[in-house]
């Protein structure tokens, strides 16, 4: 833990990897605040040098919260998911790491329940999941729907996960048990949350649920596409072959 970490020390870090984020980060930002009033946290946002200005955002959004509860460690290009959290982790002071997506998918009014989640069960990872009561999709269409499903269904089949939804990257995670996991982690882009899940199973960590009902992102372009759909089987065959 770097030494300014050490020093600000909050209870929770939230780590919000960003590409050309711009339109979405200053809501993300508002709503975290506005359901975390009571808790000690700091937003940490991992910039891939996004060419559209999400870093003058956030510097913006700095003049507004302070520098303390804002950070923003920008790295020069586009370096991947795991590498990303990891870079977040490295400026984190808080005991426990909230990883969610930047495009408001991840709603910041469910950081309560993972919080509250945690605390009733000790929990070392709580996961929101779209696959269980209450949990849900807004946005898709009824084949991205499908190949969600599928993928999901496949993968419980085959890995035997102990989690219902494992391609979800809305997380609640003990910092000790994330540095772990990310350590164990050799996967990148769309299968990493899946593989994050089940080395978190295989070595015997306690995993909790939320529902969540995830929502199509409204501003930006989606990075999910067909070369998203092929990783994600090759690191499944990759999982069932070595986990």
């Amino acid at each position: 833990m770097e030494a300014a970490a050490a020093g600000r020390k909050r209870a929770y870090s939230i780590i919000v990897p960003t590409y050309n984020e711009r339109l979405n980060i200053a809501l993300i930002v508002y709503l975290i605040f506005k359901h975390l009033p009571d808790v000690n946290f700091e937003i940490i946002v991992v910039d891939d040098g996004s060419p559209d200005g999400t870093q003058d955002i956030v510097k913006q959004l700095q003049q507004v919260y302070g520098e303390d509860f804002v950070l923003l460690r920008a790295r020069p290009r586009k370096l991947g998911l795991g590498t990303a959290y990891l870079h977040g982790l490295k400026h984190a002071s808080g005991e426990f790491v909230v990883i969610m997506d930047a495009d408001l998918s991840h709603h910041p009014k469910y950081l309560p329940s993972f919080i509250r989640k945690q605390k009733e069960t000790g929990a070392d990872v709580v996961t929101g999941t779209r696959y269980v009561k209450n949990g849900g999709v807004h946005g898709w269409n009824l084949m991205r729907k499908l190949t969600s499903r599928g993928a999901n269904v496949l993968a419980q089949t085959l890995l035997q996960p102990g989690a219902s939804d494992l391609t979800g990257s809305f997380r609640l995670y003990k910092r000790d048990v994330l540095e772990d996991l990310i350590s164990s982690c050799v996967s990148k882009g769309y299968v990493f949350q899946m593989e994050m899940i089940v080395r978190a199973t295989r070595k015997g960590y306690h995993i909790e649920e939320v529902p969540i009902t995830f929502v199509d992102r409204v501003f930006g372009i989606s990075k999910l596409g067909g070369s998203e759909i092929v990783e994600y089987l090759k690191g499944l065959v990759y999982l069932l072959l070595t986990t």
